[in-house]
């Protein structure tokens, strides 16, 4: 008789497959969600449920995605996923950024090359044909990922409505009187010929600049004309190029200033009494003396000659200046610095252009126009030289500010700019931050501090892909309007013709009839040519997605302002974080966000940047072919998201193994209750209850995982959340659980009431585990609940369940058993060299004391430690198994007994003789 053939072994057929093949089941399991419009199936389900919004930070379409835009979507799907699951209806409105340089300065390069026309209306053209390519590329690149959402109309910043919105955003501010078009020093490009805002610039270490210590001859008055000798100002800079524009020396009202006397030189030089023998160890000053003093506030008004040109330059006041660096004294020229600039507005001094868009020095800098600025340095430094002025010239490595659109560096110009007014609203915004919860909490000084520190907000580019500057000018005056009609009318005629119906249309075509200039009374205008910084568009996204809600989809999606949660990269502080909280306080008074998480980056394993350079980028497209959605997804779940993220072949074949235990633990529980022969653990019908002590303390571990996953996700802890899931079921089912009710499984009477209240304990914990997992492998967690019998979706289910009832005696009483089962374990290895044994099943334990199990029968304690049997002793000890093995269950025990089978003598337990009745 084939015993093998009576067991209730798996099926198969019946549970999902050992080897996953993710790149082929993923696809097949994307098709069918979109043949059921699964998306819209959960919103049915949850039509009536609580609504938690995630708002989506717009990647830029400008190429596939990468890694680090991978992380950020899996990470947002986890918590869409697992808040829907958790009973709420989370809608996900996918957005796209869609104007701006690089995709400007990409198409140009593509219509150069093809040497067609690539300015105006045919430039805007192919901007908008690339950014539809690269839209279409992301989107089934996210779907790949697994990542739900309303992928049939999601939002993106070229579309005519949006940009009619981002229009009408610019009006309310400058209905408040927020805009404002000002001669400014903002960071500018010279290579990309444009503004930036800080959001656009990075900061680069390693930056070699030359730094100068120039002498300013003082126009001795008052208490200095006393002095036979020239008295010099000192000061340092490491931007020579722009000592042709210097007009004043700040010094700090409150510091001492020291005139120095150095034997061998012809003048007497003034620094702050506190950077006296830092700055002559440095010039090499040897038996200088202080020969007098006076306070910064006794320069205020002096006058000190330009070097080069001679003219006056003004002594003025600043706080800003320090005594910890340089000299005390700080060249200041209001045309290249922010500082510098608002300290000439004090003091009425010009804002002279001296360097053009492409960064050439001017006419007005009379001998040094028409050079390049870098070269300029060069120059400045030999004429100083030359003429006397010069004391000291070195090279200074320090940090500096770069465009991050292609890392040239960038340099303060004055120009008239377009901006957004911070002061008025600062207050509040600091008080906002405040209102947040952040994730992790350190994001709220960061922001804050960036916040109480920002500029105005330049918001004008000299640029041609994006949403024009809605403004028209007084043919006459120059004076701009600002007036609401005229605005709406632009945003009308956006709305209907997209951005460039402004470009393309004469002011009178966009204006109503008969307008008057509300101002001047002109009827004529020109029209701003400038277009608005990309991130107005992306910091609008709140208003036009979650408030305005242009499109009828989007009013369906239940969406509200302000948003749940914001979730994105470290460097949106700086950027759409910070960008959201000003237009969001600005026009609605408040934050477009109740909570922020922020990510770190991703970075190669030994945690260096990825770049083509170094071979180490990892392509997500690549790894999901390879690998799979759900084995990145893993790795996503498995990194702490708050510092920088390392991915490589390594950690993915780590995240692969972490995949595959759960795979192959959800894999056993299926086959159980896939395989059942007992109809009332199926899916239809009342649930049988676990009666069996054992399978009523594995679900009171199962209910408080599944309380401790639910805290998890709630807190963004995702990694905690898959560490809870792997660790049960590694741990819990496989090494005790499930290796302890196998027999009874595999064994028992099919209906045998034991081996039902272990097939009704593994379909909650199946059903339970496949739930859990869900946000994180939803392919696999599909194809799972598939196999359990289920037609619908997954994610149509709530992560719930009931508490079952278990006594704290029970609970002790296991905790004693896995302490005695861990001490058996222990020692049986150590024991089993000396006697050739390697299965514990062949050995009698002897338990001590201490060691003892009670509440159990003995077969039931010899079954959870593994072992032949158990008995009562001094000490803990092992002795071979003098019982004959079974031959159906394969474990020895003290009532197998020979029985006769088809003319076969067979040793089988009572058990055993039992089901198979003889």
């Amino acid at each position: 008789m084939d015993l093998r053939k009576t067991l209730n072994l798996p099926d198969p057929d019946a549970t999902i497959p050992m080897k996953a093949n993710l790149p082929s089941l993923e696809p097949a399991i994307q098709a069918i969600w979109a043949e059921r419009n699964v998306y819209a199936r959960i919103q049915e389900a949850r039509k009536d449920a609580p609504v938690f919004v995630l708002h989506d930070g717009p990647p830029y379409t400008n190429s596939p995605i990468h890694i680090g835009t991978a992380l950020n979507k899996i990470l947002k799907d986890f918590v869409l996923k697992s808040r829907t699951m958790m009973g709420y209806w989370a809608p996900y409105v996918p957005g796209f950024d869609t104007h701006g340089l690089p995709i400007e300065m990409a198409v140009t390069k593509k219509l150069v090359d093809q040497k067609v026309e690539h300015t105006g209306a045919a430039l805007r053209k192919a901007c908008r044909e690339h950014v539809a390519e690269f839209i279409g590329v992301q989107t089934t690149q996210f779907k790949r990922l697994g990542v739900f959402g309303l992928w049939e109309r999601p939002y993106a910043t070229l579309d005519f409505a949006f940009e009619a919105e981002i229009v009408r955003t610019f009006g309310r501010l400058a209905e408040k009187g927020l805009t404002y078009r000002g001669l400014r020093p903002t960071q500018w490009s010279p290579t990309l010929r444009t503004a930036l805002a800080d959001t656009e610039i990075v900061y680069q270490e390693g930056h070699v600049s030359k730094a100068i210590y120039v002498a300013f001859e003082m126009d001795k008055t008052g208490a200095f004309e006393r002095y036979f000798e020239p008295i010099y100002a000192i000061i340092w800079t490491t931007t020579p190029w722009t000592i042709p524009a210097n007009l004043a020396l700040a010094f700090h009202h409150e510091f001492n200033y020291a005139l120095v006397s150095v034997p061998g030189h012809t003048g007497l030089y003034l620094v702050a009494e506190a950077l006296v023998e830092k700055l002559a160890a440095k010039l090499g000053w040897e038996g200088w003396e202080i020969v007098n003093k006076a306070q910064g506030e006794a320069f205020e008004g002096m006058t000190f000659r330009h070097p080069i040109f001679g003219r006056p330059s003004v002594g003025v006041l600043a706080d800003y200046v320090t005594a910890e660096d340089g000299t005390g004294i700080v060249h200041t020229a209001p045309s290249h610095g922010r500082d510098d600039f608002y300290t000439g507005q004090k003091y009425g001094l010009d804002v002279p252009n001296t360097v053009d868009e492409r960064g050439v020095l001017t006419e007005v800098t009379g001998e040094f126009a028409g050079t390049y600025y870098k070269d300029c340095d060069t120059k400045v430094v030999d004429r100083l030289s030359e003429l006397g002025y010069l004391l000291l010239a070195e090279d200074f490595v320090h940090s500096y500010p770069y465009a991050e659109r292609d890392g040239k560096p960038v340099i303060f110009r004055a120009t008239e700019q377009w901006f957004v007014a911070i002061d008025p609203e600062r207050p509040q915004m600091v008080s906002e931050i405040e209102e947040v919860r952040w994730y992790p909490e350190a994001g709220e000084n960061r922001i804050s501090a960036m916040v109480k520190n920002r500029p105005d907000w330049c918001v004008s580019r000299q640029r041609h892909w994006g949403v024009g500057i809605p403004v028209f000018f007084g043919k006459e005056s120059g004076t701009p309007v600002l007036d609401p009609v005229a605005i709406e009318a632009v945003a009308s005629l956006v709305e209907r013709e997209g951005s460039d119906g402004w470009f393309e249309r004469s002011p009178e075509e966009i204006l109503p009839s008969g307008y008057i200039h509300p101002e001047t009374g002109e009827t004529e205008f020109t029209k701003e040519t400038d277009t608005l910084d990309v991130w107005f568009d992306s910091g609008s996204t709140n208003l036009v997605v979650l408030d305005q809600q242009v499109y009828p989809e989007w009013k369906a999606q239940r969406l509200h302002w302000p948003a749940d949660l914001y979730l994105e990269g470290s460097d949106q502080h700086r950027g759409w974080f910070n960008t959201s909280l000003i237009l969001g306080t600005m026009v609605k008074g408040a934050a477009p966000y109740e909570a922020v998480v922020t990510h770190g980056f991703v970075t190669d394993e030994q945690g260096r940047k990825m770049s083509k350079r170094l071979g180490n980028v990892v392509d997500p497209v690549f790894v999901c072919e390879k690998y799979g959605a759900d084995v990145l997804r893993v790795w996503a779940a498995s990194v702490k998201w708050e510092d920088d993220v390392p991915c490589g072949d390594n950690v993915l074949k780590q995240a692969g193994e972490a995949y595959r235990d759960l795979r192959n633990t959800l894999r056993f529980l299926i086959g159980v209750v896939g395989s059942s022969r007992s109809p009332s653990t199926q899916v239809e019908g009342d649930p049988v209850v676990a009666e069996e002590v054992i399978d009523v303390w594995v679900l009171a571990q199962f209910a408080a995982l599944r309380a401790r996953v639910l805290d998890a996700y709630a807190r963004y802890a995702f990694g905690d959340a898959l560490r809870e899931l792997h660790t049960f079921s590694r741990d819990t089912l496989s090494r005790f659980y499930l290796d302890v009710v196998k027999d009874r499984l595999y064994c028992d009477a099919p209906d045998s009431p034991r081996r039902v209240s272990a097939e009704a304990a593994c379909r909650q914990i199946a059903e339970g585990m496949v739930g859990l997992l869900a946000p994180i492998i939803p392919h696999t967690a599909e194809e799972a609940w598939a196999k359990l019998g289920h037609t619908d979706t997954v994610f149509i289910e709530t992560l719930s369940g009931e508490e079952p009832i278990v006594s704290p005696d029970l609970l002790n009483i296991f905790s004693q058993l896995l302490s005695t089962r861990e001490a058996v374990n222990v020692a049986f290895e150590a024991w089993k060299g000396t006697e050739g044994l390697k299965d514990s099943q062949e050995v009698i334990v002897t338990l001590p004391p201490d060691l003892a199990v009670v509440g159990f029968s003995p077969e039931d304690v010899a079954t959870f430690l593994r072992v032949s049997w158990a008995e009562e002793g001094e000490s803990l000890g092992f002795r071979r198994s003098p019982y004959e093995k079974c031959a159906r269950s394969r474990i020895r025990r003290p009532d197998v007994e020979q029985v006769e089978i088809d003319g076969e003598k067979v040793a089988l337990t009572a058990r055993d003789r039992a089901v198979l009745g003889v």
